[in-house]
């Protein structure tokens, strides 16, 4: 859905919450014409949800506000930032790709790297313990999927012997202070080439290459988890936790409603933590045994 020239993106079924479709890409500079907007809608939802900048953390709106955060490296220079901001563990990692022949590169937009991105989606349907959303989509589909933001993105491909084995797409908001990690992902049977280590150092390069201060991996933590072997492998990478507020607006009586029970939030998000690591173990579980004739992975590379 389009509205005040943005695209819009709907979620949910009983409580409709809207949000920026490229709401890590793109920020509001002004939130009202858009809140105007919505309201204003034949159907309109009933949460409107949207953050501020990572340059930008200091709250400056009257709506409702939680604190959200991402996983942000500030980028100076690529050899600061392999000097001073990464441990040597991920260095290693960094230098261990290369040393097995992992070569990085940017790569344009084509059928020939959506074919290789659809089959390191289709190479397992499990990862982190759960089923991959994007495993058994068509060739299509990936392209459609792909295809967004092709005039602010950077593709970044790993290859092993002409092999495409891991790739990350990077998107670059319209002011050009951060790039956004919209896509990473490498193939597991190459796991031990430490592809991932080397997307992200490539990725810096291609920040600081071109003057972006900041390269955004989605959130640090989710949640009420306070680590994990994703967060790990961020901080060891040189990402930083930046807290931002997030704001909620209702637009619909049941919107406000909504907000004063707290059902603006997922509710796996609503239970206590020790409960939610033990429901996660037990996912991890079934579902590994479910798919015992597949391929899974575990974890990404660390």
């Amino acid at each position: 859905m389009q509205v005040e020239d943005e695209e819009i993106r709907i979620t949910g079924g009983r409580l409709r919450i809207a949000r920026l479709e490229s709401e890590l890409y793109r920020y509001l500079s002004d939130p009202a014409p858009m809140i105007h907007a919505l309201r204003n809608l034949p159907k309109r939802p009933d949460i409107f949800t949207f953050t501020q900048s990572v340059v930008d953390t200091a709250p400056h709106y009257p709506y409702r506000m939680e604190w959200d955060n991402l996983a942000v490296i500030p980028i100076t220079t690529y050899q600061h930032w392999w000097d001073k901001q990464i441990v040597s563990i991920a260095r290693n990692k960094a230098k261990q790709a290369a040393k097995k022949g992992v070569v990085l590169r940017e790569v344009p937009f084509s059928d020939e790297l959506v074919r290789g991105i659809h089959q390191i989606y289709n190479e397992t349907p499990i990862r982190q313990g759960r089923p991959f959303p994007h495993y058994g989509k068509a060739f299509e589909t990936v392209y459609r999927e792909e295809a967004t933001f092709l005039d602010r993105s950077i593709f970044i491909g790993a290859y092993l012997a002409d092999e495409l084995i891991g790739f990350v797409k990077l998107v670059v908001d319209p002011s050009g202070v951060q790039a956004g990690m919209m896509n990473i992902l490498s193939m597991i049977r190459h796991r031990d080439t430490a592809p991932n280590n080397a997307l992200i150092a490539q990725s810096v390069r291609a920040c600081a290459d071109r003057g972006i201060p900041n390269l955004v991996y989605w959130r640090f933590v989710h949640g009420k988890r306070e680590r994990d072997s994703v967060s790990d492998f961020k901080s060891r990478s040189g990402f930083q936790r930046v807290n931002l507020p997030r704001y909620y607006v209702p637009l619909t009586a049941w919107g406000s409603a909504a907000l004063l029970l707290g059902f603006q939030n997922r509710l796996v998000d609503r239970i206590p933590e020790p409960v939610s690591e033990k429901l996660r173990e037990l996912r991890a579980k079934w579902y590994k045994r479910r798919n015992s004739g597949a391929k899974t992975g575990a974890q990404i590379a660390l």
